[in-house]
């Protein structure tokens, strides 16, 4: 199963208001740079325009939008405009903005803001929040460099270029025709207005760290997908005001069930009483406690999150250069893993070659003689993947994929440029069992929808979609997946009898988190029931990621477009590959008419029948003769 991923707390952030822009002149001040030097806001004297954005070296969209301010430096270099960058978070040390700095090659400096002084005179509030300044040092535009990035999501192209446009507004001698634009980003780390309490009721080490370790640390360590460690207290700080927005709005972690249907081995949200705890221990200052009360460290697997691969494949020899803007079309790559014998797959984790542009990794197999073919409504040879919210397949004890020989692997490559040129070859590592282990072969299938259009403006366009069962069967987990108009989803069941049961209602889809919702017992679905999936789209302009609320949408890859696919994984009920019983082991999708094992004794049977009937023919014409 492909395995929930709690990443970073900022991942789920929706574009805000800030607070108002000072109405007044900016007061001079002077801050240290990263090479400890003093840079005065003075020093922009002469320029017709200053511009000052907050960033903060760990925020993914401060880093995401780094590459777009130095070309905007680049840019306006000649036409007087001077830019100053400030730091305002407590947790981001001057070496930290160094490397930022040296990574993303700022053109211009990059200052410590130690005791939010500065970032409180412009009622900052989040990383990157932008103020441009006249000469008079007056704020003409406050807001966001543009619509591009949100929180989870990459368009493709921004649509608009707000602090570009207010420049040149401005540079024309021009009002601003929109000098206020919503925030997307993490709130700023201020240094705490009051020490903890004296006599806490809650502190991290006895009552916090246990929620992190579960809830939060597999992700948020060194080498995984969360931008910013939470595995010490001293992690943490900072990060308290982004802590309590996403958990008491319920962003984090991420889980987008219906608590009253279904249960779910994999459910990772935080009970209330879990989330309350966590309020309270930050309305209390997020006393660190008795180091004695502490837990041991959570320990995680280095490197592989599955055991060690018995092998990895990579999607090619050399790596795929992905350009710095555009639109990259999706990807296919042919990998032959050299199987010389079957293969029986336990367990499988995609890796990206380069998280900063890789959107989702799948891989399917392809056995020998086959056509690849990706079939809506039909079992599909799908083998793992990666995504937000994905990371690898966990093994169920007795289950697996079946990959005989000469099967190769097929990997489907999405990627999102980030504003620089990039480079990725990602991989997948497989664990095999041995046949002897192996009760169930394991299987996927793509209930979907292909023929729909979702009409401009409207808010709640449902789509539909049923796969009849072929046989009675097992239903491990269901994976609901649309793109940035998707709303809600939901897999009910009816049963041949005519009885209906929910198995799983998300009631508030995510595109950032591509969930695989593992049943804590499978369901036991007989032959002629009906999985019947229901999808609702969002294409208002009040849906805030949806790409263009004027156009008619249709299925497609790319993710302006939309897809409705309910996946769900079946294994037959009465197989038992160990005892020779039920159907035997298949090797292509079983709802196709045929399967490629069965040639020889198809050929056979031929060759039998037209024996039979060449000697029917050669008596009947002897019997006319005679």
């Amino acid at each position: 199963m492909l395995r929930p991923a709690l990443i970073a707390l900022v991942l789920a952030l929706p574009a805000v208001a800030g607070a108002a822009a000072p109405q007044g002149p900016i007061a001079d001040f002077a801050l240290r740079d990263i090479h400890g030097r003093q840079v005065a806001l003075t020093d922009a004297a002469g320029q017709r325009l200053t511009v000052v954005v907050f960033l903060g070296v760990e925020c993914p969209l401060a880093r995401l939008y780094a590459p777009r301010l130095v070309e905007l430096a680049s840019a306006y270099r000649d036409r007087r405009v001077a830019w100053v960058a400030i730091d305002s978070n407590r947790q981001d040390a001057l070496s930290e903005m160094g490397h930022y700095a040296r990574e993303f090659q700022l053109p211009f400096p990059l200052l410590k803001d130690d005791d939010n002084a500065i970032a409180d005179a412009f009622a900052a509030q989040r990383t990157p929040e932008v103020f441009v300044l006249d000469a008079e040092r007056m704020v003409r535009y406050h807001g966001r460099i543009d619509d591009q990035y949100q929180p989870g999501l990459s368009g493709a192209r921004a649509r608009r270029d707000d602090l570009r446009q207010a420049l040149d507004e401005l540079l024309a001698g021009k009002p601003v025709s929109v000098p206020e634009t919503p925030l997307a980003g993490c709130l700023i780390g201020r240094r705490p207005s009051r020490p903890p309490l004296d006599n806490p009721t809650i502190t991290w080490t006895r009552d916090v760290a246990r929620l992190f370790q579960s809830h939060c640390q597999d992700c948020h360590r060194p080498g995984e997908i969360g931008p910013m460690p939470l595995l010490t207290y001293q992690d943490v700080q900072g990060w308290e005001p982004m802590i309590r927005e996403v958990v008491s709005q319920g962003r984090m972690p991420p889980w987008h069930a219906n608590p009253e249907v279904g249960h779910f081995v994999n459910d990772v949200s935080l009970s209330q009483t879990d989330k309350q705890t966590i309020l309270d221990w930050i309305d209390q200052g997020i006393p660190e406690g008795d180091p004695a009360h502490a837990p041991p460290p959570a320990t995680f697997p280095e490197g592989w999150h599955i055991t060690q691969p018995d092998q990895v494949v990579y999607m090619s020899e050399q790596p795929f250069a992905v350009p710095a803007e555009g639109i990259v079309e999706y990807k296919w790559f042919v990998a032959d893993p050299g199987f010389k014998e079957d293969r029986w797959i336990k367990a499988a984790e995609c890796r990206p070659g380069n998280r900063a542009v890789v959107h989702h990794v799948t891989v399917y197999y392809k056995p020998p003689g086959v056509p690849f073919d990706l079939r809506i409504g039909r079992r599909v040879n799908l083998l793992a993947g990666y995504a937000p919210g994905k990371i690898h397949y966990t093994p169920l004890p007795g289950l697996a994929f079946y990959l005989p020989a000469g099967t190769q692997l097929v990997f489907e490559m999405h990627y999102t440029p980030n504003g620089s040129p990039q480079e990725d070859r990602s991989s997948i590592g497989l664990v095999f069992a041995k046949p002897e282990e192996v009760e169930k072969q394991l299987y996927c299938v793509m209930n979907a929808n292909d023929q729909f259009s979702i009409p401009p403006g409207v808010d709640n366009h449902r789509v539909d979609a049923a796969y009849e069962i072929d046989e009675d069967s097992l239903l491990y987990f269901m994976s609901p997946h649309m793109h940035l108009r998707g709303k809600s989803f939901r897999f009910d069941v009816v049963y041949p009898g005519g009885a209906r049961e929910t198995l799983l209602d998300i009631p508030r889809f995510d595109f950032g988190w591509q969930t695989n919702y593992i049943l804590a017992e499978p369901k036991r679905l007989p032959k002629g029931s009906r999985v019947l999936c229901a999808a609702h789209y969002d294409n208002s302009a009040e849906n805030l990621a949806n790409p263009d609320p004027t156009a008619t949408v249709r299925w497609g890859d790319q993710t302006w477009e939309e897809m409705m696919i309910g996946t769900i994984a079946i294994a037959p009920v009465d197989q038992d590959l160990r005892r020779g019983l039920g159907v035997p082991k298949r090797s292509f999708d079983p709802s196709q008419w045929w399967y490629p094992q069965y040639t020889p004794l198809a050929l056979g049977a031929f060759l039998l029948a037209l024996l039979a009937s060449l000697y029917a023919g050669w008596r009947f014409l002897r019997r006319g003769a005679v």
